[in-house]
């Protein structure tokens, strides 16, 4: 069941968004070669707390870490650990906080150093598909469109979505109705409603579009080994359009 939020709901959605967005825009001071996942994930942590929440991943269905910390050809769901990061991969960082009852998720792929020139397009591409799919959760939309904007942008730049993950509805719990492809058919799923809090997280690959996951159980990689970015905004359908509740501070958006 979707559930449609006061504007005051939102507000305690947007503050715990607002932490996710700066710890974003933090952790990307602090990415370069030699700094493990593991040290990305302490640092997390520890503004997290400072800010008065908690990660909404760590002990999420058992997973061990408080953010994801997704390398090259990861898609999603990396562990933060001993990797050590070099020049000329890109990570997806994925953020999610509970802040008083309510939550908030973004995710960001970032450079590290110098990277190829494929690497930087599936990553424009990337967050370039996140805000086309933004641009259709209006209310009256279908679910779909936001879907299919996403899939249009990607694959007329050459690249693929992931199928096996979805977006998802957002409030006081960190996964809610409704899932979100990121592929589908313009005009078609449930109507939009303003009220609605959606996490549109299109998940990219430069190669095909299958992906597998680990013996971890969490991470999951693209089947042919090449690479992904992964981008993703807390989005508050309102009655005239949507508005970005997790808004980086440091980036135009």
């Amino acid at each position: 069941m979707v559930t449609l939020r006061s504007r005051a709901e939102v507000e305690k959605i947007e503050a715990a968004c607002l932490i996710v967005a700066d710890t974003l825009d933090f952790l990307g001071t602090k990415i370069k070669p030699g700094t493990t996942t593991g040290e990305l994930d302490e640092l997390a942590d520890r503004y997290i707390r400072e800010r008065g929440a908690i990660s909404a991943f760590k002990g999420y269905n058992g997973y061990p870490a408080n953010i994801c910390t997704s390398v090259n050809e990861t898609v999603v769901h990396g562990i933060p650990g001993a990797r050590v990061l070099k020049d000329g991969d890109i990570i997806g960082i994925d953020v999610g906080v509970k802040l008083k009852g309510y939550f908030g998720d973004a995710a960001m792929s970032f450079p590290v150093g110098r990277i190829s020139n494929e690497a930087a397009m599936l990553m424009a591409v990337a967050e370039e598909s996140l805000y086309k799919g933004i641009e259709n959760a209006r209310p009256d939309k279908r679910l779909y469109d936001i879907s299919s904007a996403i899939q249009e942008y990607v694959e007329k730049n050459g690249f693929s979505v992931v199928r096996e993950f979805v977006g998802h509805g957002i409030g006081t719990k960190m996964h809610e109705d409704p899932q979100i492809p990121n592929f589908g058919v313009p005009g078609t799923g449930p109507r939009l409603k303003a009220g609605m809090v959606l996490a549109i997280e299109p998940m990219i690959n430069a190669g095909r579009h299958g992906v597998e996951v680990l013996d971890d159980g969490w991470t999951a990689v693209t089947k042919d080994r090449k690479l992904s970015a992964h981008f993703e905004h807390t989005v508050y359908v309102g009655d005239n359009g949507p508005e970005i509740l997790t808004k980086w501070r440091k980036k135009k958006q």
